[in-house]
């Protein structure tokens, strides 16, 4: 098993990617996605997520069903990062950390579990960021086999430069995720997110 990861400043590209994964044979109980969710800006869109705001409300409601992981999206809060729409196992881990008022909340337990799952600490300390800025990961435990076509999917939805985004953070003085850090409100988030926008090429 490996797993692929993709941090994406656009939503709706994070969620085909999710579809695009389920549709290529990577089951829903191997599939995660952390959105942030600053001024609620997905609850309505999140196959009601909005029915239950406690930690890892949701989590999970999909594992392995027909209708695919995004049924499942739930509300829950990281600290460092606010609120986000979640689902899969990497949200799970992250609501048990947070339920379990566990040392180092659960920020700790997502860049835990993606640790433990193969992806390098400091990658994951960029992703953290990335959601706390407004971004969506998406991460996926796949056989070998599926390996490549798993991140040609991610690549194919313009997930972002990984190496790239970890030079601007690091221009800025970032140097990991802090979790007592504020998280980023609605207006700084839609800031953060129009400024990758005008980055592209």
């Amino acid at each position: 098993m490996r797993t692929v990861t993709g941090l994406f400043d656009d939503y709706n590209a994070a969620r085909n990617a999710v579809s695009d994964l389920e549709a290529a044979g990577v089951p829903s109980d191997d599939i995660s996605i952390v959105a942030n969710n600053a001024g609620d800006r997905y609850s309505a869109d999140s196959s009601g997520a909005a029915e239950g705001a406690g930690a890892g409300a949701g989590l999970g409601a999909a594992g392995g069903g027909v209708v695919g992981l995004l049924t499942g999206l739930g509300l829950m809060a990281i600290p460092g990062v606010g609120p986000v729409v979640a689902a899969g196992w990497l949200a799970s881990t992250a609501a048990g950390a947070a339920a379990g008022a566990v040392a180092g909340g659960a920020a700790g337990g997502i860049i835990g579990a993606l640790t433990d799952s193969g992806v390098k600490e400091d990658d994951a300390h960029v992703y953290a960021e990335g959601v706390r800025r407004g971004g969506t990961l998406v991460t996926a435990r796949v056989d070998d086999s599926l390996a490549l076509k798993a991140e040609a999917i991610l690549q194919q939805r313009d997930r972002v430069d990984l190496s790239a985004r970890r030079r601007i953070y690091a221009q800025e003085g970032w140097s990991q995720f802090d979790e007592n850090a504020d998280p980023y409100t609605p207006d700084q988030v839609k800031r953060e997110l129009e400024r990758y926008r005008t980055m592209m090429p």
